[in-house]
């Protein structure tokens, strides 16, 4: 089965798994009335290209109380007053059609910037091979961003736990458990995937979410950091 990068495919695979669905955000087709409820609902929403990568075309919406809307793409910022008019901004960018509305995360700081967790999770040929974990870093995002893909660094997770003041180190154990959890469901669905790269978030009350999982992750990252250990692992499973 040919392996589709779409977020909200994705979205629904893991959220039929009981144990994984309270791990994602709330997420819909964007639609003009999902984007309206959702907004009713929610201080902030995101939108994301159900094919996008690397962050890119990502969109937040935040009530501004009254019925004005905060709306972020990268650094740049408009407000505009109702959802009608959101609506014809994003058909106005082609950006009303192929995407998910999601609850917006909080995710934990380190120095008033979000960063997330990548976690690789891959599996020797043969689709009965068990799933591992093979590597990880924590993203920071750059001054000014909301996400993490335009990241001002990379960093080991366990420092960057410490960054953030969180005085939870088992909270990466938890982590990498969810990240199995959704690559052995993710499998089940393709059984030629062999490797996840998972966006795994902790949020201010130090809850983890699933943001979502890359089956192409870069790997370079794992390069920047001093242990090339994980490095090495990663590509032994890749050829394996």
């Amino acid at each position: 089965m040919l392996i589709k990068r779409d977020k909200w495919l994705q979205y629904r695979i893991l959220h039929n798994a009981s144990s994984l669905a309270g791990r994602l955000p709330e997420t819909q087709l964007l639609k003009k009335d999902t984007l309206t409820k959702m907004l009713l609902q929610y201080q902030s929403v995101v939108l994301k290209p159900r094919n996008g990568s690397y962050g890119r075309d990502i969109i937040f919406i935040k009530r501004n109380g009254g019925k004005s809307y905060r709306i972020q793409n990268e650094n740049n910022v408009v407000i505009m007053r109702d959802t009608n008019k959101v609506f014809q901004w994003l058909h106005k960018r082609n950006k009303s059609d192929g995407y998910i509305v999601q609850k917006r995360l909080y995710l934990a700081q380190i120095g008033h910037k979000p960063f997330d967790i990548r976690i690789i999770v891959q599996r020797k040929k043969g689709s009965s091979a068990n799933w591992n974990v093979t590597g990880y870093y924590a993203k920071v995002a750059a001054q000014g961003y909301l996400v993490t893909n335009v990241t001002s660094r990379t960093i080991p997770v366990l420092e960057a736990l410490k960054l953030a003041r969180i005085e939870d180190p088992s909270l990466l154990v938890k982590a990498e458990h969810i990240a199995l959890s959704s690559a052995k469901r993710l499998g089940e669905h393709y059984p030629t995937l062999r490797q996840v790269g998972f966006d795994i978030g902790i949020d201010r009350k130090h809850r983890i979410w699933i943001i979502e999982g890359n089956y192409k992750p870069d790997l370079r990252p794992f390069r920047l950091l001093k242990d090339s250990s994980m490095h090495r692992k990663i590509l032994w499973y890749k050829k394996h």
